[in-house]
């Protein structure tokens, strides 16, 4: 029967499991900082070896009890790890055991690995990020796509992943209530003037909505469902992918467009001259997707017509609208919604982040409403630019 984890009693799962030698003398220690989940580090301190256990929680902590969420989640993480796995266990955490009455995963320890947003916080680049993730996505899209597997197969693994508890949170916090006057919302008093001119903005509007239908009705392929730099460990040359429990299937921009916000919102709280690393990373991503995704429908496409002239051209070049447009909801959704992000929130002095908050919002709106007319990548630092206080 399904109860909380303690530590205590984390430890005791762990040695029924027998996930370590007999004679091991474990310590765990609860390390969970998100908002749906506990998240357990054991560790066997004669050798150092870890494992990690996540447990879902039938409510979001960020909100309390008053915010029930389905356990269901649990299994939705625990097997878009192993599908995923199936294709880049190079970039996905090892998965253990999972237990559904327990709605739990144990995993791979990726401790040895940093948590990709903290890093760039403090300023490191991460070189093979971009390279890492685009190869991730492409590969991840691809197969589970109509274009990778055959049609009936696509059919039969989108059932396992319907997950309209947590695509319910996306709809809302990051195409709907940030774009209205909604008490999830949550900026400071001096941002007022500038969300009220967001709110009645009905060309932003029109736009998000159809961003929105886009996230509703397209069912392109198995996607992460919520791949920001926090779920994300890297090091210098290792790149993890954890936390898929909002995997869905989805369009194929989405988790494209998820990336290229958090790393631009990392760009927002740097200084002029830092910015360019994570103008590249942005960059990378899309020309390793468009390259790996190309290779794969060029050798291994299911789809008759595959071979059709211009089709993937067609193909990539809405991914990148999407991407772009996803990429503009989600920076102002984590300016002034629900869920924030440490790389605005933590900028000193405070009328620095307000700045930049208010940077992240013009910038926002632009990439949404002007996301059909960009056709290439490095026009984000021109609207980076453009939509600066340098400028305005």
């Amino acid at each position: 029967m399904y109860e909380p984890l303690t530590e205590r009693s984390a430890i005791e799962l762990a040695e029924r499991l027998r996930l370590f030698p007999e004679d091991a003398s474990l310590s765990c220690r609860e390390i969970g900082d998100g908002n749906l989940n506990l998240v357990f580090h054991i560790v066997n301190t004669k050798d150092g070896h870890g494992i990690i256990i996540k447990q879902a929680l039938p409510y979001a902590k960020v909100v309390g009890e008053s915010w029930p969420l389905t356990l269901k989640r649990a299994i939705i993480e625990s097997q878009a790890l192993r599908t995923f796995a199936s294709y880049v266990p190079e970039y996905v955490p090892k998965v253990y055991y999972s237990d559904e009455s327990l709605s739990i995963t144990v995993m791979e320890d990726l401790s040895h690995l940093q948590i990709a947003r903290k890093g760039l916080i403090e300023g490191k680049t991460f070189p093979l990020l971009s390279e890492h993730i685009g190869e991730y996505v492409a590969k991840t899209l691809f197969y589970t796509s109509d274009f990778g597997m055959n049609q009936q197969q696509k059919k039969q693994l989108a059932q396992q992943f319907t997950n309209p508890e947590l695509c319910k949170i996306t709809e809302d916090l990051v195409f709907t209530d940030p774009f209205f006057d909604h008490d999830t919302n949550q900026f400071e008093t001096e941002l007022r003037q500038d969300v009220e001119k967001l709110w009645n903005d009905d060309v932003l509007k029109r736009e998000v909505a159809k961003l929105k239908r886009t996230f509703l009705t397209k069912g392109d392929a198995l996607v992460h469902g919520d791949l920001h730099t926090g779920s994300i460990f890297a090091s210098e040359t290792e790149t993890k992918v954890i936390d898929p429990e909002f995997a869905f299937y989805g369009p194929f921009g989405f988790d494209l467009g998820q990336f290229f916000a958090n790393l631009l919102l990392n760009a927002l709280s740097r200084n002029e001259q830092d910015r360019l690393p994570l103008f590249s990373h942005v960059e990378k991503t899309w020309e390793v997707f468009a390259r790996t995704f190309s290779e794969l429908w060029e050798t291994k496409s299911e789809e008759v017509y595959a071979k059709a002239d211009g089709f993937l051209e067609d193909v990539l070049r809405e991914t990148f609208t999407e991407a772009i447009g996803f990429a503009g909801c989600e920076i102002i959704r984590r300016t002034i919604g629900l869920a924030h992000v440490a790389d605005l929130d933590t900028i000193e002095p405070f009328q620095r982040r307000l700045d930049a908050k208010r940077h992240a919002l013009r910038l926002g709106r632009e990439l949404i409403v002007h996301r059909s007319t960009m056709k290439t990548m490095n026009e984000i630092k021109r609207f980076f630019e453009k939509t600066s206080l340098v400028n305005n």
